[in-house]
């Protein structure tokens, strides 16, 4: 089958382009927003086709993957032309939560496929048909080890997005223990924060394999958005056998038991229990051990290819 989507999250599109099908990914000279092509710092297979926007007019195309409502214009634009459609959203929505309107809400020509159970609780999404598939994970080379007693934690933006992400809180942690922040846009965090480099470091834009050997060395990760989907990266440090200390919001909650990781709402919790696994390595590789085969299970990717399938397959057959 051949797939049109465009490379928005690096992380989810990389377990998706794993499947046996054939994806279409625009490319435009600029490489902007919506011609970024294939990823350069995740590993695709050559099943990745990269098209032009004047390439699609001709391209055979079965299905089309959504996940901005503004790509749907470029569709039309594009290739003249209708298929069928699925929607994916990765995200939590803004406003005014329970009434939140989805933009594909109230349509019967799409099908609206949410990343966790949250989200689709969350939005409204009115008449449109909706599915869950859980996240999927190409399985992470690294390893933990934990002999760096320091805190990890991936985040994009934070310095924008301080509070939603929960970088405020960082500090709190900082004084327990040195804390690295792995992302985009992560440089100007520590000034932000009047952190000194020796208790916060920042490293911008590493590869994902880079970034996963670097966490694998941290005692701990930090999952600490307030309002969020579910992070790759946290399923990824889960996956890796890193034990967690984070806040108990969203889907966090689902994919982190009791005994992989450490979730409350109460911040002076949370500083006390990376205070407890940094000192008690018996302990952080306990729930490191646990993180790690809850993440293998749940989000794995042979899992999450076939749910995929199951769906591209039945929205392909019932638009004949």
């Amino acid at each position: 089958m051949n797939i049109l989507l465009w490379h928005v999250h690096g992380s989810w599109t990389t377990a998706f382009v794993q499947g046996k099908h054939r994806y279409l990914v625009p490319v435009t000279p600029d490489r902007g927003p919506y011609g970024l092509g294939r990823a350069r710092t995740y590993p695709w297979p050559e099943t990745v086709v990269e098209v032009t926007p004047g390439g699609l007019a001709n391209a055979d195309i079965d299905l089309v993957i959504l996940q901005r409502p503004e790509e749907e214009d470029l569709v039309h634009a594009w290739t003249g032309r209708t298929f069928p459609t699925v929607y994916v959203e990765h995200n939590t929505p803004k406003g005014a939560v329970p009434e939140t309107r989805h933009p594909m809400a109230n349509r019967d020509d799409v099908l609206l496929v949410h990343v966790t159970d949250f989200n689709a609780l969350m939005w409204n999404a009115g008449g449109t048909r909706t599915a869950v598939v859980d996240h999927g994970i190409c399985p992470p080379a690294a390893s933990w080890t934990g002999d760096l007693h320091r805190l990890g934690m991936a985040a994009n933006e934070p310095v924008r997005r301080l509070r939603v992400l929960g970088a405020d809180l960082l500090p709190r942690f900082a004084a327990v223990a040195p804390v690295d922040v792995y992302g985009l846009g992560v440089t100007g965090l520590p000034g932000r924060l009047g952190l000194p480099p020796e208790r916060l470091a920042v490293y911008d834009d590493p590869t994902q394999a880079q970034m996963h050997a670097q966490l694998a060395r941290r005692r701990l990760y930090l999952h600490l958005p307030r309002w969020t989907s579910l992070g790759l990266s946290l399923i990824e440090a889960m996956a890796m056998g890193m034990p967690v200390v984070g806040l108990a919001t969203t889907e966090a909650v689902v994919a982190v038991p009791p005994d992989a990781g450490v979730l409350a709402t109460k911040v002076d919790t949370l500083v006390e229990a990376a205070e407890w696994l940094l000192h008690d390595e018996a302990a952080a590789r306990r729930l490191g051990a646990r993180a790690r085969r809850v993440a293998r299970g749940r989000y794995g990717l042979d899992r999450f290819l076939a749910d995929w399938d199951r769906i591209v397959e039945e929205e392909r057959c019932a638009s004949r």
